[in-house]
């Protein structure tokens, strides 16, 4: 099989590696597996999405199930919709990546992400249909009023209103596009937006959650509040306090997490975060007796902890954010609706709120090109069992094969700056 499921579902070159003939192989195994009298479908701005959700509902409707398509739409939007209706459903997003890469992430009835095992039961599924010749089915029915549920439902999360803030909203020529200013001029704030106008081509081409520093030129021309940048699927949030500077999702899950704790609403004085998240960050938190959990990367790990354990907040330094009280998935929208209205209920500014916050370990993050394979060569792993030896407890090293790219992504962490990028070069240059 060209690709296979990685930690945020299927993910590739769109008509390379992600072809219409693998999508409507993935509709047919996803009905398939999870059943289900309807499957609720959306999709980003690349130029391929709306090509693949078609071949993708055709897979779908051929396997017996209806399919609903409800346009151009968020993660967590296509999320708000499967939990109002109990259904699964299936994002056509590569998220973060540029314009030429495309994926499917499908949900679990309610709009959950799929445990481990159910994945691979569809993966398998998957083989079977790429092996056999799918009957193209028909097309999905078009709903683009849906995506009032997932809008409605963030008007109703904050008591009170934003009249008092002045926000820029990066939407990433992605999928937020049309929604999210509409979301916080609804909700009373003066709203400034920009990476608004996509064109097929132009999602996450420096804007969004991963090229911050134009949004930050927006907040300070515009003397905003704050600012908010979405990824290409809006299911993140990178913030920009007023400064200019950027928030990323570790000192974002501080905020909250000292929030909820004072008020009472902190399910078991707990947190969960992943390996990823800074060590400045858990001694902070421990230190004002909140406890965390840390997972392997992935908002999925990070959900199934959620619910194991019965907390209430959990994410990752990339600016997954989960309230599970709130939402199934990632939401950068609720989570900017909220980080909003935590400025306005403090009276302070946001760069006053993170000055009260943890000072980061010194973290370097490096990609090099490889595979799963690599990491289980004999001298990576003793260079890696040395390196951790050599750092002791002032700091920690993680690397792992990344679940979305074709790379090994070693991050170092220590007290010293020097020391973590000494470190962390030393390492790739074992590993490249």
């Amino acid at each position: 099989m060209p690709i296979q499921f990685g930690t945020d579902g299927l993910r590739g070159k769109a008509d390379e590696e992600l072809t219409e003939a693998i999508a409507r192989a993935l509709g047919v195994a996803a009905a398939s597996v999870l059943g289900g009298e309807t499957f609720y479908l959306g999709r980003d701005t690349r130029a391929s999405s709306p090509r693949l959700s078609t071949a993708f509902a055709q897979g779908i409707v051929s396997a017996g199930v209806h399919c609903i398509d409800i346009g151009i739409a968020p993660t967590p939007c296509v999320a708000a919709v499967c939990a109002q209706y109990q259904a699964p459903g299936a994002v056509i997003s590569a998220s973060h990546n540029p314009w030429f890469d495309n994926g499917i992430k499908i949900l679990g009835p309610g709009g959950v992400k799929l445990p481990a095992e159910v994945e691979a039961a569809i993966e398998t599924q998957l083989k079977l249909c790429l092996d056999a010749d799918v009957a193209i089915g028909g097309d999905a029915h078009v709903d683009e009023r849906l995506t009032e549920i997932w809008s409605a439902h963030l008007d109703g999360v904050i008591e009170g209103d934003l009249s008092e803030l002045t926000i820029a909203i990066d939407t990433a020529h992605g999928a937020a596009s049309a929604l999210a200013p509409d979301i916080f001029t609804g909700l009373g704030a003066t709203v400034f937006v920009m990476g608004n106008q996509p064109d097929g081509r132009n999602i996450n081409d420096g804007v969004g959650s991963t090229h911050p520093e134009a949004l930050a030129q927006l907040v300070v021309e515009s003397g905003a509040s704050l600012g908010l940048a979405f990824d290409g699927d809006a299911d993140r949030l990178i913030a920009i306090d007023e400064m200019g500077c950027v928030v990323d999702g570790d000192i974002l899950i501080t905020l909250f997490a000292e929030d909820l704790e004072n008020r009472g609403l902190l399910a078991h004085h707990r947190v969960v975060v992943t390996v990823m998240s800074n060590l400045g960050m858990l001694r902070h938190l421990e230190h004002h007796g909140i406890e965390t959990s840390v997972v392997p990367v992935g908002d999925r790990n990070v959900v199934a902890e959620l619910t194991r354990g019965g907390y209430s907040l959990g994410g990752e330094q990339s600016g997954h954010i989960v309230f599970s009280d709130l939402a199934t998935t990632g939401d950068g929208v609720l989570t900017g609706v909220l980080l909003a209205d935590l400025v306005r209920r403090s009276g302070r500014t946001l760069s006053e709120l993170v000055a009260q916050c943890f000072d980061p370990y010194p973290q370097v993050l490096l990609a090099v090109p490889g595979s799963k394979v690599r990491l289980e060569d004999a001298h990576v792993i003793e260079a890696i069992v040395a390196a951790e030896a050599d750092l002791g407890d002032e700091g920690r090293i993680v690397v792992r094969a990344s679940g979305t790219e074709a790379v090994i992504r070693i991050l170092v962490e220590a007290h010293d700056a020097a020391r973590a990028n000494s470190v962390a070069q030393a390492l790739a240059g074992v590993i490249g």
